[in-house]
């Protein structure tokens, strides 16, 4: 016996030329779920530590990717009394983080009970991120900056620092 209708793995045409495509029931959209919590307006306050509590709860949830639990660790700062400006240090994880922002905007404003909360995302050159030494010769040098006996140290006891 022969189906008329598509298969689950294959649409049916007579589906398709009419306008309905599984695929779009069952794959919510960013915009969906931007909209998730937002039919009913919702506007209680939330403090500081409630905030720090349900962002540490959210980051439990990315232990499969370490690179961006790590930066959203820093907590983001609140300002207008519902907007999030978190503070990144490299474009490519503000992308990461631009994939998984409407799913949770919508957890945020879910469990804080306010529907006016935005994440911004700011790419900034965080301190202690730039040139940071990585050759022999490199850390030696910012060694020596620090403390200049370490130099001292090397001479005495002819100690070598090339790179292999």
């Amino acid at each position: 016996m022969i189906k008329r209708r598509g298969s689950g793995f294959t649409p049916s045409i007579k589906d398709a030329l009419s306008g309905k495509f599984a695929e779009e029931k069952e794959e919510e959209t960013a915009i969906d779920k931007m909209k998730y919590f937002t039919g009913e307006q919702l506007n209680e306050s939330f403090t500081q530590e409630a905030f720090d509590e349900k962002w540490a709860e959210y980051l439990l949830r990315l232990n499969g990717r370490p690179a961006l639990k790590a930066s959203m660790s820093r907590t983001p700062q609140i300002f207008d009394s519902c907007k999030l400006k978190l503070q990144i240090d490299s474009n490519i994880i503000d992308t990461e983080i631009s994939k998984i922002k409407p799913e949770l905007v919508s957890w945020l404003r879910k469990e804080l009970r306010n529907t006016s909360i935005e994440l911004i995302t700011e790419v900034v050159e965080l301190e202690g991120t730039s040139n940071r030494p990585y050759s022999e010769r490199e850390k030696l040098a910012e060694m020596v900056k620090k403390n200049p006996n370490v130099n001292l140290l090397k001479q005495t006891f002819n100690l070598d620092f090339s790179d292999h």
